[in-house]
């Protein structure tokens, strides 16, 4: 099978699918999620980019390992790659809005929210830039350029219906880390009095 990712990243690496495979059972087919964190309260979520489980809750593990172990993280939202509709892309001094057909007929079916991203220059991330209202992704698009009508550049568009957004924001604990970083030091482990004795023995 193929590797389908919004990572450039991953897509790049032109990963041909197998020829005739094999069928795999279930539990050994991985979808592929997109990861968005925000460093500090108040700050947009930010891609930063995908991991592969077997369900959302496992991703949101696989996740927080991957992306925050390491750096400060304040809230994490997943959704999964088949639920991002990817507009067009423009160059970065002009706004994909600006070359998209406007929609004058508003589609029908149920209203719902959906997230909005921006990407605002190439090789930078995606950033969540609003949630609006409306009855499809393309028309979640045109609710956006009437909303925002952001000035350009604006290269890209992800837009997710916010249902499909698993979103880990409130247990702000399990964010916590060891800045410290004490378990690199011997006086973590209650043996600096061993080390202090064996040098002055060391020197007699």
């Amino acid at each position: 099978m193929s590797i389908e990712s919004l990572d450039p990243r991953v897509t790049r690496l032109q990963i041909e699918p197998e020829p005739n495979p094999l069928p795999k059972p279930a539990l050994d087919q991985l979808i592929t999620f997109e990861v968005f964190h925000q460093k500090k309260e108040g700050l947009p979520f930010t891609y930063v980019g995908p991991v592969h489980a077997a369900d959302e809750e496992i991703a949101f593990l696989f996740a927080k390992e991957q992306y925050s172990r390491r750096a400060m993280c304040s809230g994490m939202w997943i959704a999964s790659t088949e639920h991002v509709f990817v507009s067009g892309y423009a160059d970065d001094s002009t706004s994909v809005y600006d070359t998209m057909p406007s929609v004058y007929v508003t589609p029908e079916g149920p209203e719902q929210s959906y997230e909005i991203f921006h990407l605002k220059k190439r090789g930078k991330a995606h950033q969540h830039v609003c949630t609006v209202t409306a009855r499809s992704s393309e028309h979640a698009l045109e609710v956006a350029r009437q909303t925002l009508n952001p000035a350009p550049p604006v290269v890209s568009v992800w837009i997710i219906p916010s249902i499909h957004v698993l979103r880990q924001e409130e247990d702000r604990d399990m964010w916590a880390t060891t800045p410290e970083k004490k378990y690199r030091e011997a006086i973590a482990y209650r043996v600096q009095d061993k080390i202090d004795r064996f040098k002055a023995e060391q020197k007699a």
